[in-house]
């Protein structure tokens, strides 16, 4: 009898199973520090902005893979595990210490192939790396652009006027913190290296440049009335 062998090796009812796995699990590193784990001063480092963030690498990564020729499900699995253990462990040891928790799901779930599994794990590993992304597998490589592009655009902004809050700085501090992210678009554009990930990234920082532009308009007028205000 034969082996019968499947296209993906990933089905979309494991793809649900994992993305449980990796919410709960996110959710878990938590709970369970007293005083709430690393960065957890600042809310969008809570486990459901993590999650989020995971859920956007992952429908970016994916698509980036399947324009660009690369194994979808490898991207798409590293793209789910690739900050599991950023909530529990260090920044710098983050990415070794996902591809040790998603190799001990993948290998005690059900059998996908090791060399599915080595892939998957060095993706996660290697997510990190800050050399040329063309030195990584086209695999990693989707995932890292991926990684770069949620940091950019309309949802880069947004976060950005989110930690404006937090910190309790006015709506005059928005257009240097817009410009923050207009900085994180350049330095993403210069890091790409598929024509997909370089395409959203242009599409992404023409919008910033485009609420810049209205931003600066509208503080300029308000920085102009405070001055009159204050003179009067």
């Amino acid at each position: 009898m034969g082996v019968e062998i499947r296209e993906s090796p990933v089905s979309d009812d494991e793809f649900e199973e994992m993305k449980g796995f990796v919410h709960d699990y996110l959710a878990a590193s938590v709970e369970s520090e007293e005083e709430g784990g690393r960065m957890r001063w600042y809310p969008w480092h809570s486990a459901e902005y993590r999650y989020n963030h995971i859920l956007n690498v992952t429908e970016l990564a994916t698509e980036i893979a399947k324009q660009e020729g690369a194994n979808v499900d490898v991207t798409r699995v590293a793209a789910l595990f690739h900050d599991i253990a950023k909530l529990e462990a260090d920044q710098d040891v983050h990415a070794e210490a996902g591809a040790r928790v998603a190799r001990e799901y993948l290998e005690s779930r059900t059998d996908y192939p090791e060399s599915f599994v080595q892939q998957v794990c060095d993706a996660v590993a290697d997510h990190s790396f800050e050399g040329d992304l063309g030195d990584v597998p086209l695999e990693t490589q989707c995932l890292m652009e991926a990684d770069l592009l949620d940091k950019v655009g309309a949802n880069g902004t947004a976060l950005m006027l989110l930690r404006m809050g937090y910190e309790a700085r006015t709506h005059m501090d928005a257009n240097e913190m817009v410009g923050r992210v207009l900085e994180r678009g350049e330095d993403a554009i210069s890091r790409v290296r598929s024509e997909t990930a370089e395409s959203i990234a242009h599409q992404r920082i023409k919008r910033v440049r485009w609420f810049k532009e209205w931003l600066e308009g509208e503080v300029s007028d308000m920085e102009a009335d405070s001055a009159v205000e204050f003179d009067a």
